[in-house]
């Protein structure tokens, strides 16, 4: 299981990735391999504010449906379109090609509540 230094992450199991004011959000590889084959990602909030913790879509397994929370307070600014016909890439590449969604943080203060890589891994018992 993979935990990148360079990410931040959340209790819920979303990883964020800071590049200035933009934050690029996914589900972490703990995440999809509890959820299994992923079949569909639906993400109907684009273009939105959100404040953080609020759900920004779902994410369909064989198995179940998944909420997907905002890490960040911010405007949803773009989607992956690969996941409209590719969703299986949170599966095979979580932290790359698998991206969710990406956001104009509005609180940068907020950044200072997400896990590091260090405590992300000691939550999920790795």
């Amino acid at each position: 299981m993979q935990f990148p230094a360079d990410l931040k992450f959340t209790k819920d199991h979303e990883w964020v990735r800071i590049e200035g004011d933009t934050a690029t959000i996914g589900i972490t590889d703990f995440a999809q391999s509890e959820l299994g084959d992923i079949v569909y990602v639906d993400i109907g909030t684009i273009g939105e504010e959100l404040a953080a913790e609020s759900v920004f879509g779902t994410v369909e397994a064989v198995k179940t449906v998944s909420d997907l929370y905002l890490p960040l307070s911010g405007k949803i600014s773009e989607k992956n379109p690969l996941l409209d016909g590719q969703p299986e890439l949170v599966n095979s590449d979580p932290y790359g090609e698998g991206w969710m969604v990406r956001v104009t943080i509005s609180d940068p203060a907020e950044v200072s509540r997400l896990m590091d890589a260090g405590a992300y891994q000691q939550l999920v018992g790795a």
